[in-house]
């Protein structure tokens, strides 16, 4: 009889544990810094009251954070549960505890690719045309916790340069993000600045997709004053992660909403995802272990 009741008891505190997990009545997106907070709130709006019906939680909230670390901690931290980042985020948060969120699907861009690149600018006007003539210069990267913006182009730089990045250019600096970023390059803070685009399309448009497309279409940027120095390797594109304590009937609620959003109002997908593109598609950890193997390399955590 002990042992039945026993049993019994670790039974109903696995069915109250497991029917508290899955009771969600708020989600909360996290915004990563990578534009302007207001326009970030803008783009997202729409796919807070989308998947608020799509879910029946009572609230969807909206956090913009400052940079990537706040968006990372949040969901590390169990603040936040739902962002789109790059991978070397997820990379941070994966590598720091595997079990905190799953990666569950990344965008297409306009040609089917699931990619992008690191795009390395400079201003027209300052002679910089090709990343032989940026050697000695000052070098601004978007964010520490950025694939595009820091990450890769510490990979890949040194291996064709034939030098640490550090000993090629002259200093580097963070911009604060993607957008900030450009604006401290157009305002002559870094020579050269690494930000992201989907490297196919028209350089005016700022490519089909990315933070140079988001500049143009915002009428903050005019791509003839910038030029490209250098393309990076192609990138994975970004996961939509998802905290794994919402549960999974409440996961794959969310993952039908993003899978079905460029169907029922593609303004909005595009609006989120920062472009002309085309589909979600469904995606795990495995698509990012070499992001993840990279930054514990480059970085270590």
């Amino acid at each position: 009889m002990l042992k039945k009741a026993l049993l019994s008891a670790v039974a109903l505190g696995l069915l109250a544990g497991s029917a508290l997990a899955q009771d969600v009545k708020v989600l909360r997106i996290g915004l990563d810094g990578g534009e302007n907070s207001n326009d970030q709130l803008r783009n997202a709006q729409c796919i807070a009251d989308g998947l608020k019906a799509a879910t029946g939680v009572e609230q969807v909230q909206l956090f913009p954070s400052p940079d990537y670390n706040g968006v990372i901690q949040g969901l590390l931290g169990g603040t936040i549960d739902i962002a789109s980042m790059g991978a070397s985020s997820y990379a941070k948060i994966a590598i720091q505890d595997p079990k905190a969120v799953d990666p569950i699907l990344t965008y297409t861009g306009a040609d089917g690719s699931s990619g992008y690149y690191t795009i390395m600018v400079a201003r027209k006007d300052s002679g910089i045309k090709t990343l032989a003539d940026a050697k000695g210069k000052k070098l601004g990267f978007a964010d520490p916790d950025s694939t595009s913006g820091y990450l890769i182009p510490n990979v890949a730089l040194p291996k064709e340069t034939g030098k640490p990045v550090k000993e090629y250019f002259s200093e580097t600096g963070f911009g604060g993000g993607h957008e900030n970023l450009v604006l401290a390059v157009l305002d002559k803070k870094f020579d050269v600045g690494t930000t992201f685009g989907s490297g196919v399309g028209k350089w005016e448009e700022g490519y089909t997709s990315g933070n140079l497309h988001q500049m143009v279409a915002k009428g903050n940027l005019d791509m003839d004053d910038l030029v490209e120095v250098w393309k990076s390797p192609l990138i994975p594109n970004g996961p939509l992660m998802v905290a794994n304590k919402v549960g999974e009937p409440m996961k794959q609620k969310i993952e039908n909403f993003f899978l079905e959003l460029p169907k029922k109002d593609l303004a909005c997908f595009q609006g989120f995802t920062q472009g002309k593109n085309k589909e979600y598609i469904k995606v795990d950890s495995s698509f990012y272990q070499t992001i993840v193997d990279a930054r514990k390399a480059v970085i270590g955590g």
